[in-house]
């Protein structure tokens, strides 16, 4: 007999329980101590692996790891530490600017909340969306290109962009698995359904969703 494509509800129910048969806990990937050190990681691992930037910190926490010392510290400063990770000019100039106005706005603390999050230089909706989940404990979901890339693969959504696929992610599970869902699945990304170790035909959540499926999934791009 013909075995079927999982349906839709399925696919939400048998994706939930297995990431959490294979990640049960889910620590932050980025090293850090307090919601200003997770912000200027998080900035820091845009187009970087969240190990380089793991690397960086901790020179950087010595020049400084508040946003009164941080403001004081000269951007090429700045810059020389944080170089190994990229963008380093641009992301050199948001942590001093983004320091200067935690100290001048908001009493030298990380504002818990997304829109003032979103104002933020450097900061877009992805990385403040991860502050308020990691470091405040608030529902979000976090979506960057690879959990886009997974989320077109298990047949999740169809949106051809993150925002589109935020929404139906949103939409599909419940809104206490939002924070700890989103690392799941960038766990299971890196270890199984990686953007070139599976195709949508490789990996075992891909194949339990989608036995009958031959051809790769091609990605919208996001």
């Amino acid at each position: 007999m013909a075995v079927k494509n999982l349906l839709k509800k399925e696919r939400v129910e048998y994706i939930l329980h297995k990431l959490e048969d294979l990640y049960p806990e889910t620590p932050v990937p980025l090293d850090h101590k307090d919601p200003y050190t997770l912000l200027v990681a998080v900035l820091l691992s845009a187009q970087c692996t969240d190990e380089r930037v793991n690397q960086v910190t901790p020179s950087l926490w010595k020049l400084a790891d508040t946003p009164a010392d941080m403001a004081r510290v000269p951007v090429d400063k700045i810059q020389q530490v944080i170089r190994p990770c990229g963008l380093s000019p641009q992301k050199s100039r948001a942590i001093s600017k983004l320091s200067q106005i935690l100290v001048n706005e908001y009493h030298g603390r990380v504002p818990e909340n997304i829109a003032a999050l979103e104002t933020l230089p450097g900061v877009g909706h992805k990385t403040a969306s991860v502050v308020m989940s990691q470091a405040f404990g608030h529902p979000a979901f976090p979506v960057d290109t690879h959990i886009h890339r997974l989320a077109q693969r298990w047949g999740l959504t169809s949106g051809k962009n993150v925002t589109q696929t935020e929404k139906d992610l949103k939409r599909l599970f419940p809104r206490d698995k939002w924070n700890k869902l989103h690392l799941q699945i960038i766990f299971y990304g890196r270890e199984y359904c990686s953007a070139r170790g599976c195709d949508g035909t490789v990996c075992e959540i891909c194949t339990t969703c989608y036995p009958n499926r031959k051809n790769p999934k091609k990605t919208k791009k996001a």
